[in-house]
């Protein structure tokens, strides 16, 4: 079950970092952060927000070689666990991962996770990024985020 979904129109990468580092701090341990949208929608840097929200060490770029990292709290506070589902191929690809030893300890965002990563855990926020076509051609950075939280949670 899920919460009424919030959908924002973001004006540019510094704005979905800002976004994103608010939604932060409204996860938990233990939730799944499934982010979907086409290729170049801003997913990787809506984790690096998420990251600068949630506190923890080291870049985020993004994992797509090397499928998953991990970045401590530099505040006691969870880690961040930063998968790219891109290149695998299905749900016994992600458990190859051995996330759910992790899950306890962190939050764990998932690119390209949409059908898949929800297997996780039963605490999942859904972010959709897509381009908004109905925003004017001088916002060409714009996008639409739509955030669903669980149910009885609103970030």
């Amino acid at each position: 079950m899920t919460a009424p979904p919030v959908s924002l129109v973001i004006a540019d990468a510094d704005a979905m970092r800002t976004l994103a580092a608010r939604v932060a701090p409204g996860c938990r341990v233990g939730d799944v952060v499934v982010l979907s949208g086409q290729l170049g929608a801003g997913k990787t840097t809506f984790t690096q927000g998420f990251a600068s929200g949630l506190q923890v060490a080291g870049a985020v770029t993004s994992p797509t070689f090397v499928i998953a990292r991990v970045h401590r709290s530099k505040v006691g506070g969870p880690d961040l666990v930063h998968v790219d589902a891109y290149r695998l191929g299905g749900l016994a690809e992600l458990d190859d991962l051995d996330l759910d030893a992790s899950i306890a300890e962190s939050v764990t965002v998932v690119e390209w996770g949409e059908g898949l990563a929800e297997a996780l855990s039963e605490e999942v926020v859904h972010v959709a990024i897509e381009r908004d076509s109905e925003l004017n051609e001088s916002a060409s950075d714009a996008r639409r985020v739509t955030v669903t939280w669980p149910s009885g949670r609103g970030g």
